[in-house]
């Protein structure tokens, strides 16, 4: 196997090692609040209340205790991406199918929404 190839796996571990860590964690979910409370981004207070955020809407649930209700952090990716596959009638923005958010600030948000 290639030297530089090895030499990627090696970075691609590192970086997996780092996201999991709690402080790979606190820092992703500060971005994370950061990208849910951008009224650009992820927007979240437009439809759900969080504590501490400004102006929030009703139209969703409010979002607290998210990691004893979705214990599995996959749930909440994957309500993020598209929630249109687990339920077709939901208002919910498909925020990763429309690439409206990437895979990684899908993945901040889940680490903030874990604190709630």
């Amino acid at each position: 196997m290639p030297l530089i190839s090895l030499t990627l796996r090696a970075a691609a571990a590192a970086l997996a090692m780092m996201a999991t860590s709690p402080a790979g964690a606190q820092s992703g979910a500060a971005d994370g609040q950061k990208l849910a409370f951008d009224r650009g981004k992820g927007n979240c207070l437009t439809c759900h209340e969080i504590k501490g955020g400004d102006l929030p809407g009703t139209i969703g649930p409010k979002l607290e205790n998210l990691k004893s209700k979705y214990p599995d952090r996959g749930d909440l990716v994957a309500i993020l991406t598209d929630e249109t596959r687990r339920n077709p009638l939901t208002v919910m923005p498909p925020f990763g199918r429309n690439r409206i958010l990437t895979e990684q600030e899908i993945n901040a948000i889940v680490d903030f929404l874990q604190t709630l």
